[in-house]
């Protein structure tokens, strides 16, 4: 009888019944999380996904099944609401001053997204449905609230995959664009000192996140969710009269959502819906949206250069994508390698927080059409 129990107890534990598939899922995790700790590639998200991973390949856990801990935490992503409120504390915490200082580094911003597009095309052309092509794409904006936002909506099959690809990515900024930078520029360009930028008034502080968001918000009212949270958090810090406020969606609100989401992201990567040939093509197809959007962002660089007559250095065409601030910190670092003096880093953040309304932007032209 003892022995019986015995058996029945071992039948139901996770040593048990754990499949080969499921124990390449758990070590995946546990490299992601040695990334994280180790090497601090995007901790603050990283860390959470991957144990979210962790929770959900272990077997008989049942986490995400109706009456789960994370399948109640999991509704607000599928309701497109955990990105949104992510976009609150960014917004809270961005400074708009470099870019309204210098607003044609809007147009690198926006030459950045370029990858996301022709990722899109290429992934329909291997015959990913529009929808999946659209979730893939965004990964280019290296943008992980506005990749999840997107996908969720659109194919949230691909959750797990795209989520990790695209904060993989991020974390991954000074290692993948240094030689795309390199590749495309010289060392007369690489060396290039731009004009310290002009101070920003306290009333352009104010109106830029009003006028932006009125403009996009009629353009695109798909994007609303995003930009419009996005531009709050931004005028909650502007306006000087809001901040607990601002404190607030900088610190504790971003910081339980962010929690929130890492696990429940993580948990929609179980064996099944990961260790699928579909997930190498994503992740490809993740890394050239990436790599393209970094390109084309320097080679309007160069352009911009040409036609200023050298005042603008193209390194800063790369911080077009929305990794902020690790992004301008390249451009910063791989200026600083060709010209000790150089400071690149507040010019580098007008294209960085254009990315981050550009990727926003892209999300909400792909929601509309898709």
């Amino acid at each position: 009888m003892v022995f019986e129990q015995i058996g029945n107890f071992l039948e139901t534990t996770a040593f048990y019944n754990v499949s080969f598939d499921q124990l390449i899922m758990i070590v995946i995790a546990l490299f992601l999380l040695y990334l994280a700790i180790a090497k601090r590639y995007e901790p603050l998200l990283l860390v959470p996904i991957s144990f979210g991973m962790l929770l959900v390949n272990i077997p008989q856990g049942d986490i995400m099944d109706p009456g789960g801990l994370l399948y109640y935490l999991y509704q607000p992503v599928d309701w497109g609401v955990y990105p949104p409120l992510i976009f609150l504390g960014v917004g809270a915490m961005t400074d708009f001053g470099p870019l309204i200082a210098n607003p044609k580094t809007f147009l690198l911003g926006a030459a950045a997204q370029f990858g996301i597009f022709i990722t899109f095309l290429g992934a329909l052309g291997l015959g990913f449905t529009p929808q999946e092509a659209g979730s893939i794409g965004i990964i280019g904006g290296a943008d992980g609230p506005t990749a999840i936002f997107l996908t969720s909506q659109l194919a949230p099959e691909l959750l797990g995959s795209v989520a990790i690809a695209a904060y993989a990515y991020m974390a991954l900024v000074p290692i993948i664009q240094p030689p795309i930078m390199k590749a495309l520029t010289n060392e007369e360009e690489r060396q290039i000192v731009m004009e310290q930028l002009r101070p920003v008034s306290k009333r352009e502080r104010i109106l830029f996140p009003i006028i932006v968001f009125i403009l996009t918000s009629f353009l695109i009212p798909s994007a609303i969710p995003l930009l419009g949270m996005l531009m709050f958090g931004n005028l909650l810090k502007e306006c000087g009269v809001t901040d607990r406020l601002s404190n607030a969606a900088q610190n504790e609100l971003n910081n339980i959502v962010v929690i929130f989401l890492g696990l429940t992201v993580g948990a929609t990567a179980d064996a099944g819906s990961f260790l699928r040939l579909q997930t190498i093509g994503i992740i490809g197809l993740g890394l050239g949206a990436f790599a393209v959007g970094t390109a084309v962002g320097v080679l309007l660089g160069k352009l911009m250069c040409k036609l200023t007559g050298g005042k603008i250095n193209p390194l800063i065409g790369s911080a077009g994508v929305s990794a902020v601030p690790m992004a301008a910190r390249v451009s910063q670092s791989v200026g600083r390698e060709a010209n000790p003096n150089n400071f690149l880093l507040m010019h580098a953040m007008g294209p960085n927080v254009a990315g981050v309304i550009g990727s926003a932007i892209a999300a909400g032209l792909l929601l509309a059409m898709l």
